[in-house]
């Protein structure tokens, strides 16, 4: 057990899940968008192009709520933990955050990936 700084754990975890809240309203109004981009006359060389935002926009709004929901169990853990052990948590909670923050990075690099090719399609077809 390791005496740390659930108050800081918990903020952590907090501010994840509002950040992938902020990308899953963002994403969602891109669905949106792209679906008025398709009512318009497109090119059928953008026809793939399109297709494949629409699966990336599906894939990445499964994976934010698997992850935001991953860190709200976690989150949780890290607050019984502190409030049954005095304040203590077990070494395979501070590795599981540590494991959050990475898969976090990685949507996140992913999710910003996305908005930029979504802008540089929106750019193509407009």
């Amino acid at each position: 057990m390791v005496q740390t700084d659930t108050a800081q754990l918990s903020g952590e975890c907090t501010a994840w899940r509002q950040i992938l809240r902020s990308y899953r309203e963002e994403f969602s109004q891109d669905k949106i968008r792209l679906q008025q981009a398709v009512g318009n006359t497109l090119p059928k060389d953008h026809l793939k192009d399109v297709e494949h935002l629409q699966n990336q926009f599906h894939i990445q709004l499964i994976n934010i709520h698997d992850l935001k929901q991953a860190i709200k169990v976690h989150d949780r853990k890290v607050n019984y933990e502190t409030e049954t052990n005095r304040g203590l948590l077990n070494d395979e909670t501070l590795a599981q955050h540590e494991n959050l923050f990475d898969q976090y990075q990685s949507l996140e690099h992913t999710l910003q990936e996305l908005r930029n090719e979504f802008k540089g399609f929106l750019e193509r077809t407009h």
